[in-house]
């Protein structure tokens, strides 16, 4: 069944690898290109992340090289890996190509500046998360406790990333800045979180969050870390996922989930959910408790319709 994945952090662990690493085949990689296909992967958006610990000074290049090794290791070497550069393009992927979609896993690196914003969407960025898990320029990430939520700034990226019709992505925001986002956002997703409610973590959204993204017909992707699933159990299985899965489905949010892995930003796994080649084993798992329809929904015809709607203003 044809999957679409909204989040994994390849582009991060190529980029601080010290030797170079094949996307074509590494071990060292999650979700490289043949776990990618072993996987049924159509559609992997690739994250610009740049940790917080990084030098301030150097954050924006660093995200400029890792957008350099999208192009370059990524899409450039394999002709069966198509950038996306717009929404209309995944109705024409061919069977065995792969979309690549660039976003960006928090602002830091533009440190207050529009100009470095718009020179970062200019490579194809389709999807944006302000922050990571702290505070930035923008707003407050999920384990800030600051209040301060959305800043002026933020407003204003906002209605940049508005007018280009740019995703954004709440995975990573506080709560208050999760709402102060909410009625400004034009086009709004949950990229790679669970239901609080089932497993507490401030990366998780609570039932209020997920209704109001239900409200707004944004997309929800469960994400696969074993933390933001059951964090009180030592072996995570698939079924735990599945889990917050119905809890969406039970909030009114069917038409909406997807998946959003978080490979290679992960380091434990759920059982038999290791890398990007397992994932028809998460696919097997779903049509135990919903149907093929629901299912496929789920994987990516969520998804697609939502990036339809976008496509129609490109």
């Amino acid at each position: 069944m044809k999957i679409y994945d909204l989040h994994c952090d390849v582009l991060y662990k190529l980029a601080r690898s010290e030797n170079p690493i094949p996307f074509e085949d590494s071990p060292l990689l999650q979700a490289n290109k043949k776990a990618l296909e072993a996987g049924e992967v159509a559609l992997q958006v690739f994250a610009v992340f740049v940790s917080e610990g990084f030098p301030k000074e150097k954050q924006f290049m660093e995200a400029i090289r890792q957008i350099e090794f999208f192009h370059t290791e990524i899409v450039g070497k394999h002709d069966n890996v198509v950038a996306i550069y717009k929404w209309e393009q995944l109705q024409t992927l061919q069977e065995g190509q792969i979309g690549a979609v660039l976003s960006l896993e928090g602002l830091d690196m533009i440190d207050g500046d529009i100009h470095k914003l718009k020179l970062l969407l200019s490579h194809g960025v389709k999807l944006v998360g302000l922050t990571w898990n702290g505070a930035n320029e923008v707003a407050d990430g999920a384990s800030e406790n600051s209040g301060t939520g959305l800043t002026s700034f933020g407003e204003e990226v906002i209605a940049y990333l508005n007018e280009h019709n740019i995703i954004i992505d709440v995975s990573h925001l506080s709560e208050k800045s999760f709402w102060d986002v909410l009625p400004k956002a034009k086009w709004l997703m949950a990229s790679h979180s669970n239901a609080r409610s089932i497993c507490d973590s401030a990366r998780n959204l609570t039932d209020n969050q997920l209704k109001a993204l239900v409200n707004r017909n944004s997309p929800i992707h469960v994400v696969y870390y074993p933390q933001f699933i059951n964090n009180s159990k030592k072996s995570v299985e698939m079924q735990d996922l599945v889990e917050h899965v119905d809890h969406i489905v039970s909030l009114g949010g069917k038409h909406l989930i997807g998946l959003g892995s978080d490979f290679d930003g992960i380091g434990e796994f759920v059982f038999e959910l290791e890398d990007a080649s397992k994932t028809q084993n998460l696919v097997k798992q779903l049509l135990k408790s919903f149907s093929t329809k629901e299912v496929e929904g789920f994987t990516s015809q969520n998804f697609g319709r939502f990036v339809y709607q976008i496509s129609k203003e490109e």
